[in-house]
């Protein structure tokens, strides 16, 4: 570092000094001393380590961009426009405003989550949804804990610790996260007894299993991929037959269930946990933030002996719903009761059934809008996608659609990190802008943006890539 560097690093203010200047005390009395103080030290601290001694403007407004920068939240809001209505990583299904009116309403203040108002004594929280599931499953009762893994979890936990359980090799399915079907049943203090291969199981596979320490049949519904080809699988009602022979429970988890024959939606069937129990299912286990549409929960319905023998169990209440999950799921449970309004009112139904005509009009709106915030730096066009349904659910089904194309201009038209850049300025709008790099170009997928008017407000002012 030169003498003149080193001059310059020795006016840098002291912290205290800084503290007093018009601005920050403005920060201070916005947002309190110690945010404040933190920042001020980080601000001096990474002008002294590049060797910038920096003017007192420049070192105020570095100390403002940290505080706020601090105070942001982390879990924001963006468009979804990967083509993945049930993003994972993007929060699944949307709620309707129904949920999110429940959900405030709950939040603000003390509500009855344990309490019984006609008997003035403590109260089971599973109340508030049990005779709704009950209703729309036709299980004799029901229970819900934060997510399907855990419902999985609490059922083979309860009914089978040390015990054996009976699946097919062909089920032993792999959910996001590298999570294991095998992994959640040692967890859950079972022992796995696999029968079959990996494309074919018989029924006489799992009845020459069948033994002194089997304690229930398992059949897991690989709603997450596909086996095709020369396959062979037990259907639920023979399973469920078999079952019943040997008196044993048979438990099947569906993962994404959904409580309605999608098909009248124009979707692919999937099967219901009112067609599983029909079929004999004893318990059947599926999640609430897919398919359904509605918060992150895991659902049990069945017989009510086995669903009175799971809620004693202590884990239950380590992985119990809060009661924003209780009030959204109430919610969205009641708009079940009248099933051709679910397109309207249930977000998630909705963007899987939305009409392809209707995508690419949007698209052809939104064309010159994309196009004039690029101003020149990209190109914008609008091309024919499928869209996928995600979250593990309906694996191979696509769904038509439309997407704004964007590829770089000029020499850098196949440069992947040109690509990249794009699909950066787009994720630093005051709303990101999540869509997905594919055949050459930058893909944002229509299907799940509703919210056009907020849209177009992001590309005020040109783009910076």
């Amino acid at each position: 570092m030169s003498a003149a560097d080193k001059a310059g690093l020795m006016r840098l203010p002291a912290v205290d000094r800084v503290l007093r200047w018009p601005a920050i005390e403005a920060l201070i009395g916005a947002h309190g001393r110690p945010l404040v103080v933190s920042a001020v030290r980080d601000e001096l601290a990474a002008l002294r380590a590049a060797g910038d001694a920096g003017s007192d403007d420049a070192i105020a407004a570095g100390v403002a961009a940290r505080t706020l920068a601090l105070l942001a939240p982390s879990l924001r809001k963006v468009f979804n426009l990967t083509g993945t209505v049930l993003h994972t990583n993007l929060g699944r299904a949307p709620l309707p405003p129904e949920a999110i009116e429940a959900m405030v309403k709950v939040a603000s203040g003390a509500s009855n989550l344990e309490f019984d108002l006609a008997t003035g004594k403590r109260g089971d929280r599973d109340d508030h949804v049990e005779a709704w599931l009950r209703r729309l499953t036709g299980a004799e009762a029901a229970t819900v804990v934060n997510n399907n893994a855990a419902a999985v979890l609490l059922t083979l936990n309860t009914l089978a610790a040390r015990k054996e359980v009976i699946v097919s090799r062909g089920e032993l399915v792999e959910i996001g996260g590298a999570f294991r079907l095998p992994d959640i049943m040692a967890r859950a203090g079972c022992k796995l007894r696999e029968v079959g291969t990996t494309n074919r199981t018989h029924l006489h596979d799992y009845a020459d299993a069948i033994g002194r320490s089997t304690t229930l049949l398992l059949k897991a519904h690989t709603s997450n991929y596909r086996v095709e080809g020369f396959t062979a699988a037990v259907d639920e009602a023979r399973l469920g037959a078999l079952a019943a022979e040997k008196n044993l429970p048979f438990v099947v988890d569906l993962g994404s269930g959904t409580l309605i024959d999608l098909a009248r939606f124009g979707l692919p069937h999937e099967p219901t946990p009112a067609e599983t129990l029909a079929n004999g299912a004893d318990l059947v286990t599926f999640s609430g933030d897919k398919l359904l549409g509605g918060p992150q929960a895991g659902i049990i319905v069945g017989r009510a002996d086995l669903i009175a023998r799971i809620k004693k169990n202590p884990m239950k209440r380590a992985l119990r719903c809060d009661k924003l999950t209780i009030a959204a799921l109430d919610a969205v449970l009641r708009l079940y009761a009248d099933p051709e309004c679910l397109v309207q009112r249930v977000p998630a139904i909705r963007l899987l059934a939305r009409q392809p005509d209707i995508i690419e009009a949007l698209a052809q709106r939104l064309r010159p809008v994309v196009a004039g915030w690029l101003a020149g730096q990209g190109e914008v066009d609008v091309v024919a996608v499928q869209s996928q349904i995600g979250s593990g659910s309906l694996p191979v089904d696509l769904l038509p659609s439309f997407a704004l194309r964007v590829t770089p201009s000029g020499a850098k038209r196949a440069s992947g990190s040109a690509l990249e850049r794009i699909a950066a300025a787009f994720r630093a709008l005051p709303v990101p802008v999540i869509g997905r790099i594919a055949d050459g170009g930058f893909l944002l997928d229509l299907r799940c943006l509703e919210e056009e008017a907020n849209f177009v407000a992001l590309f005020d002012g040109p783009a910076r890539l």
